[in-house]
């Protein structure tokens, strides 16, 4: 695949890429098996960019890891501008980057990977790379991979570590600032995710191991490895890791803002969109198509028409919302579909998650075709889709990462689309999506809303999605947050809802034996939805959620509550 890009493609028999048509962001999974080629070619940086002030980078290979493209999230976050490429970009064009006087690659970062450095299809980046004369850090099968390219042993761990651990780690310029005053070494909390170990690496400097890997932390001369993922949250000073190697070790300048990028995506929409192209842009009411619909307007005014549908899957008073904010607020052409019983007959009958987000895809990309034609003259759809949509569809690195679940916005797309794609918030997290919406000026209602995933309720109803399971949802749902509110919880927590399924269970209401369904409430912490804990609420908040849901939603006996953490589990249940 080529460098990170938004690129626009006219989705027909055949797929052409041309080279003066991107915008900075990565080419989502399905262009590639649109076209059933394997291979995509690298455009030319400078086709890239365009016009920007070039920017001294961090180069963050990609061997299919689940945080790929959040190390580069941390870098940005850190203030320095970072990108993601493949892991088999040629060694030419990273001398070439690292020989440039502006827009110099300042360091590269070897990602993680669900594979092993054993297995022989397994992806492997030109060992002349780990031997360039820049700092190079290895992150989980990063390291492993820098280890095992210079003669360490790398073997299957005893046991394989999932989760916290703890990491005995000495004083160094990787740990810097991170031992108490006057000690050599010290101890923190990591996060792990990996089977097999180093255990072996002479000539390196071991600066950091835990009860179960003996080298979870290495300098070999230019080249630095850690076993654990300082660009998780759970990782104690994971930031503070990352800082020192990109500011430290690699003289990293401050040069990356959301303000900057505001300004970057604005033009490149005005230059990609033309003087006269119009877009249509399907309007949720969510954080994600909300600002992408925003950004656009910016770029282009009134030749974005949004599309709102109302797909029967909406939060309680999210139609109401949606109308008044971006007909009032934004004054945008704003075009209202009732499509409730279109999408609940296409659901019937469906139980399989995966299906289900195919079958709201599919009809999604039906409904705005329907209008594209209606409308006339329209060259271009908008999506909200971030970046953990993709990673979780396996869109960074199709071939080498591992897939969680489709996502309606990067699944199901149908070669006669006939319009080009333009998703500006692709390679954004959620809080930075929430960072460019305040600097846009969304109102409240729409910024401060918890996260709702693109199939919308139909991801909180386990089994076939019915009328009545989708009442119970969205009313259980909203008790939820309610009770947050009022307990002055909602704005601590990422995200809460309630799900339901297709288990009943036995209840009492008065003298009477009833049965009813079971309601679960989710309620989970995060930064950017990669990873999440459970949010451990008081009992009285539980329980007065409790009590209101089996009393005011109808058909509902018994309500629990999730306690799994992501991963193992997602944050959604379909």
């Amino acid at each position: 695949m080529g460098k990170p890009v938004l690129t626009l493609i006219e989705h027909k028999k055949s797929i052409s890429v041309a080279n003066n048509n991107h915008l900075d962001f990565y080419v989502p999974s399905f262009y590639k098996f649109m076209d059933n080629k394997k291979d995509h070619t690298m455009p030319d940086r400078n086709s890239i960019i365009g016009k920007r002030k070039a920017k001294d980078r961090v180069v963050v290979l990609d061997f299919g890891g689940q945080y790929s493209h959040l190390i580069v999230r941390r870098c940005r976050e850190l203030g320095v501008y970072a990108e993601l490429l493949p892991y088999d970009t040629p060694v030419e064009e990273l001398k070439k980057g690292i020989a440039k006087e502006k827009g110099k690659i300042k360091c590269i970062i070897l990602s993680g990977s669900p594979f092993s450095v054993h297995e022989p299809d397994g992806p492997r980046c030109n060992s002349e790379i780990i031997d360039l004369d820049i700092p190079i850090l290895g992150i989980c099968y990063g390291a492993q991979l820098i280890a095992y390219t210079k003669g360490g042993v790398v073997g299957e761990g005893m046991k394989s570590e999932f989760g916290r651990a703890e990491l005995l780690f000495k004083d160094s310029d990787l740990f810097d600032g991170l031992t108490e005053r006057g000690r050599e070494s010290g101890m923190m909390n990591v996060w792990m995710s990996h089977g097999d170990v180093i255990e072996q690496f002479d000539g390196a400097d071991i600066i950091g191991h835990t009860m179960n890997t003996p080298v979870a932390a290495f300098r070999s001369a230019n080249n630095y490895g850690v076993q654990f993922h300082p660009e998780v949250h759970h990782t104690d000073k994971g930031d503070k890791i990352l800082w020192n190697f990109l500011y430290k070790i690699c003289g990293c300048e401050r040069n990356w803002a959301i303000e900057s990028f505001i300004n970057d995506k604005i033009e490149d929409i005005k230059r990609v969109v033309g003087a006269e192209g119009r877009v249509i842009c399907g309007l949720s009411g969510g954080i994600d198509s909300s600002t992408t619909a925003v950004l656009i307007n910016k770029a282009i005014g009134d030749r974005l028409t949004c599309i709102f549908v109302d797909n029967g899957l909406l939060r309680e008073g999210e139609k109401e919302t949606v109308i008044n904010t971006f007909k009032n607020n934004f004054n945008m052409k704003l075009v209202f579909i009732d499509a409730k019983e279109r999408f609940l007959n296409g659901l019937r009958g469906v139980k399989d998650a995966e299906a289900k987000r195919m079958v709201i895809g599919k009809l999604f990309i039906n409904i705005f075709e329907e209008e594209a034609n209606k409308l006339g003259n329209v060259d271009f759809l908008a999506q909200g889709t971030i970046y953990p949509d993709r990673i979780e569809s396996a869109g960074a690195n199709s071939q080498k990462t591992s897939r969680i679940k489709s996502h309606h916005n990067v699944g199901g797309l149908p070669e006669k689309l006939g319009l080009k794609l333009v998703e500006p918030i692709a390679d954004l997290y959620k809080d930075e999506v929430r960072e460019v919406a305040k600097e846009l000026g969304m109102p409240l209602p729409i910024l401060d809303q918890h996260p709702f995933p693109g199939p919308g309720l139909a991801a909180r109803v386990i089994g076939e999605v019915t009328e009545e399971k989708l009442r119970i949802c969205r009313e259980a749902s909203d008790i939820v947050e309610a009770e947050l509110k009022n307990n002055g919880w909602y704005d601590k927590v990422w995200q809460a809802f309630a799900m339901v399924g297709d288990d009943f269970a036995t209840g009492v209401l008065g003298d009477a034996r009833s049965l009813g369904r079971i309601v679960t409430i989710r309620v989970v912490e995060s930064k950017e939805a990669m990873t999440a804990d459970f949010v451990k609420l008081p009992y009285a908040v539980l329980e007065r959620m409790s009590k209101r849901i089996t009393n005011e939603v109808k058909g509902v006996t018994w309500v629990t509550y999730a306690i799994s953490s992501k991963p193992p589990a997602t944050i959604e249940p379909c």
